[in-house]
């Protein structure tokens, strides 16, 4: 294999780029090192342009070139095409396209587009034109320089969204964004053998330029094996104020529409036809989205909009939800686990929606799930989706604490809270078994004698040994070879062929347990540190030092990032006399340094600290009551807990009434 390498320079609005060219020859092992270099430098050339603005339109610009060559049935000339030859060959896809386009396009390339385009060339002859756009457009809504956060719903809530929608002919988004979930819904529609003709309208231009983008690379996909199918359509506009798409009755509308926008034409739109189960209240904008919704269905459609778990409780939306509930169009309402997308630590809801048929009586129930303990055999998508098509049939069967429909009578109240955790039970019932309730409290009694007895003999002495013996440095115990101390390796940022091993983590080592952490590294770098028999395991960052000597199931792992290791003769230091000396509180005081976080931590080094110089037989002495505290503490941990969870279910089954109180002493 031979490997020559090239500076490219450019700049773009005063910023000066270098990045490494790569000729390769004979390498498949150096093929996705290449890929990833130019799918780095392709995002980092969009996201040198300034202000966040323009980021948009040169992904724009990007994304019709890539389309362009997908597009089979286009005639390619030799080089890049400038914008005026863009203009035409996208008019000959969709006149709609081209204008968008062409109003962010210059008249001629600059160097930086140049630059740019020339790379995608060669990135979408390597991985394709659609999968390069689309990396493209995942580093654009995470990217803080793009401020596009919240335009993109991410992959895993959009994929639970369309999952509960289904599929049909027409699809309408009305808040589109960037395209996120109707790119789900035509790429799932396409997977299924059939085609769904995307409608969307999105305030924003350029992110309903990114959404037709997206739509018409599937549905490039989709002309292959069906020449007829119709393209997609997005309109840009307020949805609300001004529909674009009035007459529009679709059998699919999925939406993430911006949650808390107060201005959103409340007096303006006091009388629309739209709101036909109430006035939504000024505060209470998602309830005019959902409207909204309903409005754009066809008879038996279905509609999945993502809401605030707010919008389910707030005592101004109470009306509209109960006329939601009482005629039949709230089918089902999901709680979604927290962390899926922006805020980070709010769990969103889904509402699922039908247009009801006035010659039918309403169905009489609600689906609520809560979707926040999904089984790690299944996905999101796969769990949410199993529920809502079993709640669809006869054999409809709940699962105590996480599905169930409830009836209609039961949530229109003086509250009509849609909430889901509200209406579920716990799983498997108010109490556990009273049999093995019983021996669970024989079986704390066994651990609270052994906490009792953990505890090693100790005695007042005014002349202990450890307060009279001289002590030494560990750093000249260091530099004597007495010790050494080991910290996790540092890893090359360079992209490239890793491989991946398991690491010993700080939590392992509180723990006591096996290595659970990974670590990617590239195939020719060394390892970090393996753990030896008889390692004094320390973290790197804590509160308090908490050393403990390497188990015999942490023996042979990889010493982890925040981890470090004291590794002493065993000839000389009993290695638990050692963990129990560097343990004690006051060396925090010695040892610690400031760090970056948050919480108060310390940065640990335990270079700093010293130990006690006693012969070995009374270090192995001091070493076994050092690891009697160790185990005591982690017995009471287990008693605590144990105990703790003992209590509440005791609590609770003498309040179900599946125990009674004995007559033992009061």
């Amino acid at each position: 294999m031979r490997l020559t390498a090239r500076v490219v320079v450019s700049r773009a609005n005063g910023v000066e780029f270098e990045a490494l060219a790569f000729s390769l020859d004979g390498s498949r092992l150096a093929a996705g090192a290449k890929d990833n270099t130019i799918r780095i430098w392709a995002w980092r050339h969009i996201e040198s342009h300034q202000p966040a603005a323009q980021i948009s339109d040169v992904l724009g610009i990007a994304g019709a070139f890539l389309l362009t060559r997908a597009d089979e049935t286009a005639s390619l000339t030799e080089g890049l095409p400038t914008p005026r030859q863009l203009t035409t060959r996208l008019r000959a896809l969709d006149p709609v396209l081209a204008a968008m386009v062409g109003a962010v396009l210059p008249k001629q390339w600059s160097a930086p587009l140049t630059t740019l385009l020339r790379t995608l060339d060669e990135l979408s002859s390597e991985q394709g034109a659609e999968a390069a756009f689309e990396h493209l457009h995942g580093r654009y809504v995470s990217s803080a320089q793009s401020l596009s956060g919240l335009a993109g719903t991410p992959d895993v809530v959009a994929e639970v969204m369309v999952a509960l929608a289904g599929s049909g002919a027409r699809t309408l988004d009305f808040t589109s964004g960037t395209g996120s979930i109707l790119r789900v819904a035509a790429d799932r529609a396409l997977r299924h053998g059939a085609v769904t003709r995307c409608h969307a309208q999105e305030i924003n231009p350029q992110y309903a330029l990114i959404t037709l983008l997206r739509l018409w690379f599937v549905h490039l996909r989709a002309r292959r094996t069906t020449p007829d199918a119709e393209p997609p359509v997005v309109h840009v506009g307020d949805s609300l104020i001004a529909d674009a798409l009035p007459g529009l009755q679709a059998d699919v509308v999925v939406a993430n529409f911006p949650f808390g926008v107060h201005d959103w034409g409340h007096d303006q739109l006091a009388y629309d036809p739209r709101w036909t189960y109430g006035l939504p209240p000024r505060t209470e904008p998602e309830l005019a989205w959902v409207q909204h919704a309903l409005a754009h269905l066809s008879p038996g459609g279905t509609a999945v909009v993502l809401m605030p778990p707010a919008a389910a409780a707030r005592s101004a939306g109470r009306r509209v939800r109960a006329e939601l509930v009482r005629r039949g169009a709230l089918r089902a309402v999901v709680a979604l686990p927290a962390g899926l997308m922006p805020p980070a630590g709010l769990g969103l809801h889904v509402w699922v929606l039908t247009q009801p048929d006035p010659r039918q009586p309403p169905t009489g129930d609600l689906l609520v799930l809560d979707a926040t303990a999904t089984p790690a055999s299944r996905t999101l998508a796969g769990s949410v989706s199993a529920a809502w098509d079993s709640y669809r049939t006869d054999g409809y069967a709940e699962l105590p604490g996480v599905h169930r429909a409830v009836p209609a009578i039961e949530v229109l109240d003086d509250q009509v809270d849609l909430t889901p955790q509200r209406h579920l039970p716990q799983a498997g019932g108010p109490a556990a078994d009273p049999v093995e309730l019983l021996a669970r409290i024989d079986g704390l009694a066994q651990l609270l004698d052994e906490v009792r007895h953990g505890l090693p003999a100790i005695r007042q002495e005014a002349k202990a040994a450890l307060r009279e013996a001289p002590r030494a440095d560990i750093i000249d115990l260091i530099r004597s070879g007495s010790v050494s101390v080991h910290r996790a390796a540092s890893r090359s940022r360079r992209s490239g062929v890793t491989a991946t091993s398991t690491v010993l983590t700080i939590a392992d080592i509180l723990s006591g347990g096996p290595a659970t952490g990974t670590t990617t590294r590239l195939a020719d770098d060394n390892p970090g540190p393996q753990v030896r028999p008889g390692d004094v395991l320390v973290p790197a960052i804590g509160q308090r030092i908490n050393a403990r000597v390497a188990t015999d199931d942490q023996v042979g792992a990889e010493l982890g990032s925040g981890a470090q290791l004291l590794r002493v003769d065993t000839a000389r230091f009993d290695p638990w006399f050692v963990a129990g000396i560097i343990s004690r509180s006051d060396n925090l005081r010695l040892a610690g340094r400031p760090s970056s976080t948050a919480n108060g931590a310390l940065r640990i080094d335990i270079r700093r600290l010293s130990i006690p110089v006693v012969p070995l037989t009374q270090q192995r002495a001091y070493g076994r009551a050092f690891r009697q505290l160790v185990e005591f503490r982690s017995k009471l941990d287990r008693a605590a807990a144990a105990g703790g969870a003992l209590a509440r279910e005791i609590s609770d089954s003498l309040a179900a009434g599946t125990l009674d109180l004995g007559s033992g002493p009061t």
